[in-house]
């Protein structure tokens, strides 16, 4: 049987405020969902249902909306 991911370790914890500016931090520079779940150690719905709770979107820019 396989090990449980390391990430379960923080299932059903509260999320702490350095762990939400890490996720902030994270979104802004695009980072994909499932490298921000690993470092913060959350799943990934967790992941997007902080980012909706919080107003931070997780989409990647349009590279066809981009400034000259």
């Amino acid at each position: 049987m396989p090990k449980p991911k390391f990430y379960l370790r923080n299932v059903g914890k509260p999320w702490t405020e350095e762990q939400e500016a890490l996720l902030a931090k994270l979104a802004k520079q695009d980072t994909p969902t499932g490298l921000i779940a690993d470092q913060i150690g959350k799943t990934r719905p967790a992941i997007y249902s902080k980012a909706s709770e919080l107003g931070i979107s997780l989409m990647p820019p349009n590279p066809r909306h981009k400034k000259k």
